[in-house]
């Protein structure tokens, strides 16, 4: 690493609408601080988050770099400039820890190649978070990301990463679209076997969080409203 080259922080956010220092370490809000160039997703939620882990920062000084879908690769390379004139560089996440399902892994990278140090902070992540609440199997587990959004597709896949699960012993873990979410539930409940174990994490770290791991026989019975709530998934097939 270049010990003339700023660094490239990554950022965590809260999950959820509350107060930051109840979820983040301080050395989250050092950080922001200390930081004026930053890479996010959203510029007003970004700013919304600044203002309130570190509400002494002046805003007009900060230095915000969009990173969304519309972003172009050849854009985005500029964004770690500052660090080769000596300056921090924060990655903030939309919510949770940036690059983990989120945007930001390509960044990340460019550091590593140009020689920038790369410095993880810690802050919530939602998959880990739901994978040590599941009681599942947390010494061999894969992240799925999203399923198929056609039917036939979603359910072929649903019982690919279950005959995997049994064969492997290890734990799947997807997310779905907030909306989406109960019928996707409906869904696992009828296509995974009656006794593979379904974990349902839902708004973690709020005060409305609901972890419950069941098998899918006894989810036919348990009602739980998902509608537009974060949620993640996981089962396994013992």
């Amino acid at each position: 690493m270049n010990s003339k080259f700023g660094k490239l922080f990554l950022i965590p956010t809260t999950l959820g609408q509350n107060e930051p220092l109840e979820v983040l370490p301080i050395s989250v809000k050092k950080a922001v601080e200390d930081i004026d160039f930053f890479i996010v997703e959203n510029e007003k939620s970004a700013r919304r988050f600044i203002k309130k882990i570190a509400p002494r920062k002046s805003q007009p000084a900060l230095r915000l770099f969009v990173l969304d879908k519309y972003t172009s690769e050849f854009e985005s390379k500029s964004y770690i400039d500052p660090c080769f004139q000596g300056f921090n560089v924060g990655l903030l996440s939309e919510a949770g820890v940036p690059a983990i399902a989120d945007p930001g892994a390509n960044i990340v990278m460019l550091a590593h190649l140009k020689k920038v140090q790369v410095v993880p902070l810690v802050g919530p992540s939602s998959i880990i978070l739901a994978m040590m609440g599941s009681g599942l199997n947390g010494q061999s587990f894969a992240f799925n990301g999203y399923l198929p959004i056609d039917k036939l597709e979603r359910k072929k896949k649903i019982k690919e990463l279950e005959k995997h699960s049994k064969q492997n012993d290890q734990t799947q873990i997807f997310i779905e679209t907030p909306y989406r979410n109960q019928k996707l539930l409906a869904e696992l409940k009828a296509s995974l076997t009656p006794s593979t174990y379904l974990s349902v994490a839902v708004d973690l770290t709020l005060s409305t969080e609901y972890i419950k791991t069941l098998t899918v026989k006894e989810w036919k019975t348990e009602n739980v409203d998902l509608h537009k709530r974060p949620c993640i998934f996981i089962f396994h097939k013992f």
